[in-house]
């Protein structure tokens, strides 16, 4: 059952779906009005989502009534306004204090385990051994936690400067990842 390839492959695939590399600014900013984001946390429930949704993410959405391209949308919007807060540096997320809930909504769900990442997990299904499946969600919570515990290095390195820039940069790219997310799955 286990085979390197398809780790591998699956690996690579999660680790283009979740970006956690283009999110670096999202995060930055996400924890300069949280104050502090609990990696283990946002990583850990980032994990769980991803294994649940493998495992009976189908079934869970057709129970409440939902299918896979409503979840998609809300998930564009509520990336969309994230970009939206990037771009114009106002808030429209009222920040809660405590970091526990604030590494859970927005940073593991949806920017982590955002409804790509969970629709990739459960299409991932159809061509691969759960095993490997599973091997390549591990390794990616390993790099997240990696970044995530070294935000305030990439902050320092980049400055002030560089990450108002990238800030924007980004908040564009998420707003475009928004947009193709709902127009490829908006049923007129």
């Amino acid at each position: 059952m286990f085979d390197y390839r398809e780790s591998l492959t699956i690996t690579f695939t999660l680790f283009a779906v979740i970006d956690i590399i283009g999110s670096i600014p999202v995060i930055i900013s996400m924890r300069k009005k949280m104050g502090h984001i609990q990696s283990g946390v946002a990583t850990l429930v980032a994990g769980l989502l991803m294994t649940l949704f493998f495992l009976v993410g189908e079934q869970f959405l057709n129970l409440l009534g939902i299918d896979i391209h409503s979840f998609a949308l809300a998930g564009s919007v509520v990336i969309f306004i994230i970009g939206l807060e990037m771009i114009l540096g106002r808030d429209f997320f009222k920040t809660d204090p405590n970091a526990k809930t604030g590494s859970v909504v927005p940073i593991a769900f949806p920017i982590i385990a955002g409804s790509g990442t969970l629709t990739t997990i459960m299409s991932l299904k159809a061509d691969y051994h759960a095993i490997n499946i599973f091997i390549g969600i591990v390794a990616n919570l390993i790099f997240i936690y990696i970044v995530l515990k070294s935000t305030n290095r990439i902050e320092k390195i980049l400055g002030e400067g560089g990450l108002l820039v990238i800030r924007k940069f980004f908040g564009v790219i998420l707003i475009a990842i928004a947009v193709k997310i709902f127009k490829n799955n908006f049923n007129l």
